[in-house]
């Protein structure tokens, strides 16, 4: 028809071009299908997808039983605003969650998105408090929002040309111990002691308590590297912000649902946060995310200061519902711890016949492998052997600040020949990196 323009026609690499250069991608593969652990290119070609989406298929690609809840909701109501009805997919994943959130938690907020879900835990944090200001960690990764790029330091490059940023966002050092090791010459023991006495400084100096609204923490760090704190520094960062009165929030985006071994990673030092951040794994890929927190938190926020359309639509929470019924009933939180022990024995046996590794760490299936060079970050080498794993069927993604970390993120599915085969192409690829 004259004046409008003509439908673009072409190959996949063609219509490729029209989409914004603002994403990068990582590999050029266009996905045909998936299911369990595997991805299907439209040329024939399977790959062993050990980014799970970015930490998202905990229950694998496609799960039958996530699958059947999807297309049964789809036929009885795809959009129920939460403003206007109550739906049952809402209800019904409310009542899933409350025998895993942490104990005292157990009013819920749904959003889309985790920056989403910072953002609510953030304002909710405010309004609890009367406070303004937010303390985060070095090499803290948060979102992409305005609100959350401000809270996020693991790179320049999500805060490249968007400053000034939100303002009353304060950084805490994380107790990064392979890189205290190495520059400071501290052990987990003091490196740990050393950030919570930096902390400390910090009220100190920059915010004070009866300013500070919330200590946000991810209990592993994400795209800061994989970085496991030292036992026993996320109970003792939970005491000092009870004993100073500021709310912690977890932000377990990534580590949530399964993927560290628990359900939720705050467990593994039986940490009850005040909120706590979901979103990643909680619907299989369906775009939800969520805070729970305590109820006399809740109803200090006031009716109407936050929302959202699309926040805990129907068809996601139905997804997420069966989700986390397929990680009870199949134990994958078990399977991750199982699975991971397999697979951090297999990389650290590498690590001892490839100098370029140099600490491989991680809690269940959420493992990073850090490879320098006289000391230093190795980029090229990490990047490298990402390559080299692609090329022969492997992916796998980088993190940390100098993008010198590999991390491992398999579905929590996986069994031993799945490891075995992961292992057996990444000692490949070492031999060419």
């Amino acid at each position: 028809m004259d004046g409008q323009k003509s439908s673009p026609v072409g190959t996949g690499s063609e219509l490729m071009q029209h989409l914004s250069p603002v994403w990068t991608h990582g590999t050029d593969i266009l996905v045909d299908h998936a299911e369990g652990a595997y991805l299907y290119a439209t040329n024939g070609r399977r790959y062993l997808d050990f980014t799970c989406g970015i930490g998202v298929t905990n229950t694998g690609h496609c799960h039958p039983r996530v699958v059947a809840a999807i297309q049964e909701q789809a036929g009885k109501i795809i959009h129920a605003q939460a403003n206007i009805v109550y739906h049952q997919p809402m209800l019904r994943l409310v009542e899933e969650l409350l025998p895993v959130v942490p104990a005292g938690l157990d009013s819920f907020f749904f959003s889309n998105s985790g920056a989403e879900a910072v953002e609510a835990a953030v304002k909710l944090a405010k309004h609890a408090t009367r406070r303004t200001n937010v303390i985060v960690f070095k090499g803290s990764f948060h979102g992409r929002t305005h609100l959350t790029m401000a809270m996020t330091t693991s790179k320049t490059t999500y805060r490249l040309n968007y400053q000034p940023l939100v303002p009353g966002v304060f950084v805490a050092p994380f107790p990064y111990a392979y890189a205290a090791e190495g520059s400071l010459r501290m052990n987990k023991e003091a490196v740990s002691r050393y950030a919570l006495d930096e902390l400390a400084r910090l009220f100190k100096s920059q915010s004070a308590p009866e300013e500070t609204a919330c200590v946000v923490i991810e209990p592993v760090l994400g795209e800061g590297g994989y970085v496991v704190p030292p036992p026993g520094f996320l109970a003792e960062l939970a005491a000092m912000c009870r004993e100073k009165g500021v709310l912690l929030v977890a932000d377990e985006i990534q580590t949530g649902f399964g993927r560290t071994g628990t359900f939720f990673a705050v467990e593994h030092e039986q940490v009850i946060p005040d909120v706590l951040i979901m979103a990643k794994g909680i619907a299989s890929g369906l775009p939800l995310s969520g805070i729970v927190t305590r109820p006399d938190l809740a109803a200090r926020w006031v009716p109407g200061t936050h929302g959202g359309t699309y926040g805990g639509n129907a068809i996601a929470c139905a997804a997420a519902t069966a989700t986390v019924q397929v990680m009870k009933s199949e134990r994958l939180p078990e399977n991750a711890a199982r699975m991971g022990a397999v697979l951090m024995a297999g990389l650290q046996r590498l690590q001892s016949q490839h100098p370029v590794i140099g600490d491989v760490r991680g809690l269940g299936l959420m493992i990073g492998v850090e490879f320098t060079r006289d000391g230093q970050p190795d980029a090229r080498a990490a990047k490298s052997a990402q390559k080299n794993c692609l090329e022969a069927g492997l992916m796998l993604l980088t993190c940390g600040t100098y993008d010198n970390v590999l991390r491992w993120i398999p579905p929590l599915i996986i069994n031993e020949g799945h490891v075995q085969e992961a292992l057996d192409i990444f000692s490949n690829a070492l031999n060419y990196t």
